[in-house]
């Protein structure tokens, strides 16, 4: 092959997409260009997803940044997923004190990272959803809701969705309820609790209810719910979960899951942008997991929470219009 033929080819084997420009000044959207195959992915995603070279200056063997923009069920769609493997990439649940935007999660972090997105729910300086690293809890999932039952107030004990890597780095999802006082013993579970609105309230998990239960033998662990797949299949337990986020909408979604190759995937959607990408359902989101070939998933919070940063840069633009909405728990991805 001659020198302009190599040329030709190459340009032949480059995309480039150019966006409206923001990046670690506070924009979103970087200039970016996008190469379909670079080196071995770590795992096979549908051809839609492009390799975002621009977002992996200095990334190591292990982790890789994809660019999807596609039309579903009719409506724009961006979507950005972070493919890494958890033997090799550190992934860090972590808690803050107090709210903090996901690009203060990355900057504050020591040492190399790569990558930080928004974890499980929350109010106001306090986490609603399990975070835990290394052995430590930092924070619980909530263990009980008050609903209205029959015209008065009753209280319910939801078993929920929850992602997790035993101390081999062994990717898997799971419902879960700290049992006990405090925080307790965290039990997973093969199927939900089978609590619904407008229903008499479920008992309390513990030990022998929901059947199944066992010890959690998990080493770092993030919450969120609901789950959306489990066992390869689409498994959306948003009613057992008794979890209410406009479901059935489309707006900004964040998620946690994995393949059969045990791959950890991160996906951050853009959504309640006038001039771009709507949103994700549940159940899309759900799906675009599963065709990525996650085995397991589950439903990080969305809307004006997701977001995702990556390598110093912001990805999609945030849902609220003050900006990047400040948060409790994030996940880091960084080196061991």
């Amino acid at each position: 092959m001659n020198r302009l033929t190599s040329i030709a080819a190459t340009l032949a084997f480059t995309a480039s997409i150019c966006a409206c420009s923001k990046s670690n000044s506070g924009e979103y959207h970087p200039k970016h260009e996008v190469i379909p195959v670079d080196s071995t992915a770590l795992t096979v995603l549908p051809s839609d997803w492009k390799k975002a070279v621009h977002l992996m200056k200095d990334f190591p063997t292990g982790i890789q940044v994809y660019l999807n923009k596609k039309s579903i069920n009719n409506k724009t769609t961006l979507m950005y997923a972070v493919v890494f493997d958890p033997k090799l990439v550190e992934l860090k649940p972590i808690t803050s004190a107090t709210n903090k935007k996901v690009s203060d999660f990355y900057q504050e972090e020591i040492g190399k990272k790569f990558a930080c997105i928004n974890g499980g729910f929350f109010g106001t300086n306090a986490s609603y959803s399990l975070s835990m690293f290394n052995g430590v809890m930092t924070a619980a999932n909530i263990k009980s809701l008050t609903r209205t039952y029959n015209g008065a107030n009753a209280t319910y004990y939801p078993t929920r969705a929850a992602f997790g890597l035993t101390a081999n780095y062994t990717a898997e999802v799971a419902w879960v309820y700290h049992v006990g006082a405090g925080n307790g013993t965290v039990y997973s579970y093969p199927t939900p609790s089978p609590n619904l609105l407008n229903t008499a309230p479920q008992a309390i998990p513990s030990a022998t209810f929901p059947a199944g239960g066992v010890v959690w033998n998990i080493n770092s662990a993030i919450g969120g719910s609901p789950m959306l797949i489990k066992n390869g299949s689409i498994n959306i337990t948003d009613e057992e979960e008794l979890i209410v986020i406009d479901n059935n909408s489309s707006r900004a979604r964040s998620a946690i899951g994995y393949t059969a190759n045990n791959k950890v995937i991160l996906l951050a959607a853009e959504g309640n942008n006038t001039n771009g990408a709507v949103g994700l359902t549940l159940a899309e989101v759900a799906q675009v997991m599963k065709d990525m070939g996650c085995v397991g998933a589950v439903n990080l919070d969305g809307g004006g929470s997701t977001a995702l940063y990556i390598n110093g840069v912001h990805t999609i633009k945030p849902s609220d219009a003050a900006g990047e909405r400040p948060v409790v728990t994030a996940l880091i991805l960084k080196s061991k």
